[in-house]
């Protein structure tokens, strides 16, 4: 099978996605250990291999010990880059696209991947990830910045897309306007009066200004965080997430008001 897709460029850092897997070990953790076959996708891993190797070992701590983790480039030499880390079965390393090479994950990780892509093309490449998903899969799709301290993703099934969620280092927040600049592809445009993301991240900010407090920036999110639900927000999980410094709502809080 044809790998579906383009190359992109590739580019990526240590500990870059850790926001990620955290939570993906979090709200993905219950699905991989009922697996019989604990299969998670790091879907273009990029240039290194390193973020795919990092995803192997916090899920092996965190989720099961047998979690394997199958690394998914379209580019060739990328693929032969990637192999001296590999550590069958646990960590394997192929040659694919949004096909997904023919396999069938409990989880799929595309970290800025269809950032490189025209808007016009998410709703596609979604669609034909999560067709290849196991039943009751998951793919996490989304983008952060070079360092991985603001980072954001869109949680999506078979169905379509479920949540967004919003993840800051939060003793570097300047303020969560800041992460306008890293919206999943689907959203990044959307940020404009009349779409509903933007009002979601004018009423986050609105009431991060409103939670000034002598007590820290986590203190402060954590707040936020309340307001929102509070004024009737599908903010979902609660504290325990929240002071990690992140959000997460249900997507049709945010979901393109017009197309």
């Amino acid at each position: 099978m044809k790998p579906l897709g383009t190359v992109t460029r590739g580019t990526t850092n240590p500990n870059r996605l850790r926001r990620m897997d955290h939570w993906i070990a979090y709200a993905c953790g219950d699905a991989l250990r009922a697996a019989a076959e604990p299969l998670v996708v790091d879907l273009g891993f990029g240039a290194s291999p390193v973020t795919a190797v990092e995803l192997r070992q916090r899920l092996a701590a965190a989720v099961r010990p047998d979690v394997v983790v199958a690394g998914l480039e379209i580019d060739p030499a990328r693929v032969a880059a990637a192999e001296p880390f590999a550590r069958p079965p646990g960590l394997v390393f192929r040659r694919g696209g949004f096909e997904l090479a023919g396999l069938r994950p409990v989880v799929v990780r595309a970290a800025n991947v269809l950032r490189q892509y025209p808007e016009a093309e998410v709703a596609a490449a979604w669609r034909t990830m999560t067709a290849a998903l196991a039943p009751g899969g998951t793919l996490v799709e989304g983008t952060c910045d070079e360092l991985g301290r603001v980072a954001t993703w869109v949680a999506a099934d078979a169905a379509g897309p479920r949540t967004l969620t919003l993840s800051v280092r939060l003793a570097d927040l300047d303020h969560p306007a800041t992460i306008a600049e890293r919206l999943p592809k689907a959203l990044i445009h959307r940020n404009v009066p009349g779409e509903n993301v933007h009002d979601l991240l004018a009423a986050l900010g609105a009431a991060w200004d409103a939670a000034a407090s002598p007590f820290g920036p986590r203190q402060r999110w954590v707040a936020a965080a309340g307001a929102l639900r509070a004024a009737g927000r599908p903010v979902l999980d609660g504290p325990r997430r929240w002071r990690l410094g992140e959000l997460t709502v249900g997507w049709a809080a945010v979901a393109p008001a017009r197309t």
